[in-house]
């Protein structure tokens, strides 16, 4: 991997996990645009590592009052609202779990074409649109009861389908719900950190026997630029949303989308 890829897939991957834009279908979409080689599992972990370093940095103090929150409540001394939201993360995960255990072959399979990410560009970015447009809620992350948190966990099990986003179908279910912007986002936030872990434990398992170089100094970059990017992307977009909302976004999903289908629409690939 030359210096020109490291550094174009690690943007990508710190800007586009947070972003309600879909990070699977960028990372899919920048080898059907260049004549690069895969970029391999191994970059894809340590791409991963700075995406989680960063929400965990960003979001450590809230982190560290809900796991000791979350301790006291497994302990049977009660249950506040920071133990309430540790416990609404794990529930909203369970469902991408076992999506993701269930429906791994398809997801590697023909959901990896660029027709069916324009759709879920499409698709889920008017949903989005909606949720924005409609409802303005009034309640944060604290206040969600078990319902929501099970409603947007079954939601973000949707993200499995490149184009839909993580971070933009979790919003989108929060606003429904009735929070309010920066609530869902932050929730989505926090909720990327087991997903993370999870799917970079899955790459992981698939590198177990493997055998070749490493190239540690493309492994520390990559990291690196992933974690700066995502860490900036995750302050400015909270700042943003509270200003102008999702809006440009939805337009970004919607001339994305339309652009693959024009590209691709005459080829079955």
């Amino acid at each position: 991997m030359d210096w020109l890829q490291i550094f174009v897939l690690s943007i990508v991957q710190g800007l586009t996990e947070f972003l309600p834009i879909s990070s699977s279908a960028h990372l899919i979409l920048v080898p059907v645009f260049t004549d690069w080689d895969d970029q391999g599992l191994v970059f894809d972990v340590a791409l991963h590592i700075g995406s989680l370093s960063a929400v965990v940095l960003y979001f450590r103090h809230e982190l560290v009052g809900m796991t000791a929150s979350w301790c006291r409540s497994v302990a049977g001394k009660g249950c506040d609202e920071d133990a309430r939201l540790a416990w609404w993360v794990i529930l909203a995960t369970i469902p991408v779990g076992l999506a993701g255990l269930a429906f791994q072959d398809a997801i590697e399979g023909i959901m990896r074409s660029p027709l069916v990410i324009a759709g879920g560009l499409i698709v889920f970015g008017l949903l989005l649109a909606y949720a924005d447009w409609r409802r303005r809620g009034t309640r944060n992350e604290y206040h969600l009861s078990w319902q929501d948190a099970l409603w947007i966990g079954l939601a973000q099990a949707l993200a499995l389908i490149p184009g839909t986003s993580r971070s933009g179908i979790t919003m989108t279910a929060g606003l429904l719900l009735g929070l309010n912007r920066e609530g869902a986002a932050r929730f989505s936030f926090l909720l990327s950190i087991p997903v993370i872990v999870l799917a970079g434990g899955l790459e992981i398992v698939g590198l177990v026997g493997t055998a070749g170089p490493v190239d540690w100094g493309a492994l520390v970059a990559g990291a690196l630029f992933s974690g700066i990017s995502a860490y900036l992307c995750i302050h400015f977009f909270l700042v943003f949303i509270k200003r102008i909302g999702m809006q440009p976004f939805v337009v970004y999903r919607l001339v994305l989308g339309i652009a693959l289908i024009w590209l691709f629409g005459g080829s079955p690939s």
